[in-house]
């Protein structure tokens, strides 16, 4: 992100364009005219906020929390997967083409990939950490619980932090 990106990100991110941003992390779908009775604002003042928010590439997305176990994917699980650094592609496109696979991050360390899945059971399961294991050495954990499975991201928790400005 150059110096540009970051101090237009600064300005759209005033206290008002936070107080946009947790409404919409917390409910996609409230209306402008909800957000805009939070914040002080008339509805198409919070479209032309969100749009810029939007377009600054602060805002990514909108999706829908899904709970996967009702749709019969019931065990969540953790594996970690070290390999050589030439296996890399062939391990990208496996991951890419595994729909089991909700998350994976190339990370630092002695592991190369930690991902997230959701399995319909434990068979299953042992079936993607041998086709995993087929590149380098896999470690797994069954997910019992998530105490914390997203979080709204406030500036103040981030002042608090000591990793942003108030």
């Amino acid at each position: 992100m150059s110096y540009l990106n970051i101090e237009s990100s600064e300005k759209l991110l005033d206290s008002v364009g936070w107080e946009i941003l947790c409404a919409l992390q917390q409910d996609a779908r409230m209306s402008y005219a909800e957000i805009g009775r939070r914040v002080g604002m008339s509805a198409p003042a919070v479209m032309e906020r969100v749009r810029r928010l939007e377009d600054a590439g602060i805002i990514t997305g909108y999706s829908a929390r899904v709970d996967v176990s009702k749709l019969g994917l019931p065990l969540q699980a953790i594996i970690r997967v070290r390999f050589p650094g030439d296996r890399y592609p062939q391990m990208r496109k496996l991951v890419a083409e595994t729909p089991e696979v909700l998350e994976c991050h190339h990370v630092t360390g002695d592991d190369c990939l930690i991902m997230k899945l959701a399995v319909a059971s434990l068979e299953n399961l042992e079936t993607l950490v041998g086709r995993f294991g087929t590149y380098g050495q896999t470690t797994t954990s069954v997910v019992l619980s998530s105490p914390v499975t997203e979080r709204v991201i406030d500036r103040r928790d981030i002042a608090e932090h000591g990793n942003g400005k108030q």
